[in-house]
């Protein structure tokens, strides 16, 4: 993940004010082009390899070793040689600690930062954007590159996952079987869950990437903050704090992996996650919208 660490150069985004731009009022053509200049970065790209790495390493070393006793390693390791379909969700379950947050933490970091640190986040606002609209577009492709880390995750545990173990019925944690079809949406749901888990930090990311000029602080701090309440949230003299720290849910994958599915986590966590979003996308809406960057 060190590779291209900094921010976007200008040859990363073309010429705002330029005749590419997408005129004023088009959030649609400026959310655009913002997701597309995000994932030609190489440094998104090699974040996006590196989390493709988890789940080849983890099956590779599967498949080199004994196969792991029940209780052995992470969740789930134990049934990867069963069905290769567990590669993709034990990977993220494994990464949820760290890799997607680091990976969420750069992205949202560098939003407004990045944009300062080059300067161009004053011909951003001149020109086809305006403060809030602009704020808006950021958000909106942080949240995208939040689905595109887990989905690559989970799909590319499922290919080398099912080439190196094979892909068949699953049985789940309640002890019933689904076909290859359900269950490989069962591992999507997981992707979901764990993407719309980002979104409050996400939301934290862009809003202390409103606070300084330095995208590498931004995304420190935001990483930081993201360790922290996972470690508050292994205290237990403050569990009168637990539901409210936004990695309380990170890890309440179970239900998506029982028949009936049970919603109750993935409510609680959207509500958790959307009140982090309104809170914090507020915060950089009024930081944003009082900063001196024209001048």
């Amino acid at each position: 993940m060190s590779a291209d660490t900094g921010p976007t150069t200008t040859q990363d985004r073309p010429d705002p004010v330029g005749p590419g731009a997408p005129p004023r009022g088009r959030t649609g053509g400026l959310f655009a082009s913002e997701v597309l200049t995000l994932f030609r970065r190489r440094r998104t790209q090699a974040i996006l390899g590196v989390l493709a790495g988890v789940p080849i390493l983890i099956a590779v070393a599967v498949k080199l070793s004994s196969a792991p006793r029940p209780g052995e390693g992470p969740p789930l390791l134990d049934r990867v040689t069963q069905n290769g379909l567990f590669v993709g969700v034990t990977a993220l379950v494994v990464s949820v600690p760290l890799f997607v947050p680091l990976a969420i933490g750069v992205v949202a970091g560098d939003t407004i930062a990045g944009e300062a640190n080059l300067g161009t986040l004053r011909y951003l606002l001149l020109a086809p954007a305006g403060r809030t609209r602009l704020l808006a577009v950021k958000y909106a492709s942080t949240a995208v590159f939040c689905f595109a880390a887990t989905l690559t995750v989970v799909l590319t545990g499922a290919v080398v996952g099912g080439a190196l173990f094979g892909l068949r019925p699953v049985t789940l944690l309640s002890g019933d079987a689904v076909s290859v079809p359900e269950s490989f949406v069962r591992a999507l749901l997981v992707a979901a869950y764990v993407s719309v888990s980002m979104l409050g930090m996400s939301a934290i990311g862009l809003f202390v990437s409103t606070l300084t000029e330095i995208p590498v602080g931004a995304m420190a701090a935001t990483v930081t903050l993201a360790v922290t309440s996972q470690i508050l949230g292994g205290i237990p003299q403050v569990d009168w704090l637990h539901p409210y720290l936004f990695s309380h849910h990170w890890l309440d994958l179970g239900d998506l992996l029982r028949t009936p599915v049970v919603w109750d986590s993935f409510v609680a966590n959207g509500r958790l996650q959307l009140a982090y979003v309104a809170v914090f996308t507020a915060l950089a809406w009024a930081r944003l919208t009082t900063k001196d960057v024209l001048s």
